[in-house]
């Protein structure tokens, strides 16, 4: 990547961190507003019912409709969580010009030093959403992280951005167990690669493996360990090595209807995040373990749960499983009710995932 480039990105990163303070601000200066007017203070939230969620088919993902909720200090019933998300506003903006770091976590009980309370962390979480939907802005936006618990390996030449470290450069290639992905990451410069693909593998273990193999060697990938259903970080960064690195990205997941929505996540979001737009990659691609592969493959498979066959009906009625491979699979899914995972592939060889069936599959996905 140019000097030029480099710079250019870094006063994107800067123009979009005071865009976030300028919409706290301004969201402050209505509160300040009201109350020289005589008048309670509020906040317009976007409804995030579900019929108020919609799939936009040019969007390629899920997103809100027009309807809105107005959340009111004049309304008792409400004042509670009103002035929970004055706090959480404040508590955003502040970490954000100090460009620090909160998880979830940190949230809910550095709230007790301001005596805002949450009965627990999922109230703690939902008032964060809600600002999320205020801001139209992910929460790692203003700097609020979930747990790290997925992690990246590969040729990616970064730089850190975060205070204390700016400038340190870094190849995520230099450490055999892979990298975080964390806010650090998450934020660094994107600087070069020799890779020409990524590799979105749901498991720890098979990251592991293909590590040991060295796909990152013989198929010029970087692999990305999503640990189960990906964190936003890690979508984040998906679609960052997509977009700024140009990079397609493939996803391998167990051969089951959880696997199979862990990829259209990636891909085209979640119904649950329809107030954000920035974390779908959707021209990534599944590739495996499809139902069809369990039958091909000769797989050891694991008779399907009723939870697992009610999810599969579930998914029919959601409009991305209504046509293509992924119809086609959940189709074959209910058909079998069998299911397996990844590490099915061992019974023919601890290398035979990465000896024959990826190179299988990544020739594939070149026409999907």
């Amino acid at each position: 990547m140019t000097t030029n480039k480099i710079k250019d990105r870094k006063q994107k990163a800067k123009v979009k961190q005071q865009n976030i303070i300028d919409a706290l601000k301004d969201h402050g200066a209505k509160v300040y507003g009201d109350l020289d007017n005589g008048q309670f203070p509020k906040f317009s939230i976007p409804s995030r019912s579900v019929s108020n969620i919609v799939y936009d088919k040019k969007l390629r993902q899920y997103i809100l409709g027009n309807s809105a909720a107005v959340r009111s200090s004049r309304n008792s019933s409400q004042l509670r969580s009103f002035t929970q998300l004055m706090w959480l506003a404040f508590f955003a903006n502040r970490l954000t010009q100090e460009k620090k770091s909160s998880t979830l976590r940190d949230v809910y009980y550095s709230s007790q030093a301001f005596a805002i309370e949450f009965e627990d962390q999922s109230e703690s979480d939902n008032i964060i959403v809600d600002l999320e939907a205020v801001l139209s802005k992910p929460r790692e936006d203003f700097h609020i992280f979930p747990e790290e618990r997925s992690s990246i390996f590969g040729d990616l030449n970064i730089e850190y951005t975060i205070p204390g470290y700016e400038g340190k450069k870094m190849n995520l290639s230099n450490h055999p167990d892979g990298y975080a992905i964390g806010p650090s990451l998450t934020t660094a410069e994107l600087l070069d690669t020799s890779a020409e693909i990524v590799i979105a593998i749901e498991k720890g273990g098979l990251f592991t493996r293909f590590v040991e193999e060295q796909v990152d060697k013989k198929f010029k990938s970087i692999i990305i360990n999503t640990g189960g259903q990906a964190p936003r970080s890690t979508r984040t960064l998906l679609k960052r090595l997509h977009d700024e690195l140009g990079l397609p990205v493939i996803i391998l997941t167990d051969g089951d209807v959880y696997g199979e929505h862990i990829a259209m996540v990636i891909k085209s979001g979640s119904a649950n995040a329809a107030h954000l737009r920035e974390l779908t990659v959707p021209d990534a691609k599944w590739v495996g373990v499809w139902a069809t592969d369990i039958e091909k493959f000769k797989l050891p498979t694991i008779p399907m749960t009723e939870s697992d066959i009610k999810r599969c009906y579930d998914l029919q009625t959601d409009p991305r499983y209504q046509e293509g491979i992924w119809k086609k699979e959940l189709d074959v899914f209910l058909k079998i009710k069998r299911k397996a995972e990844l590490e099915a592939f061992s019974k023919y060889g601890l290398t035979n995932i990465t000896d024959k069936y990826l190179p299988q599959k990544l020739e594939l996905a070149k026409s999907l």
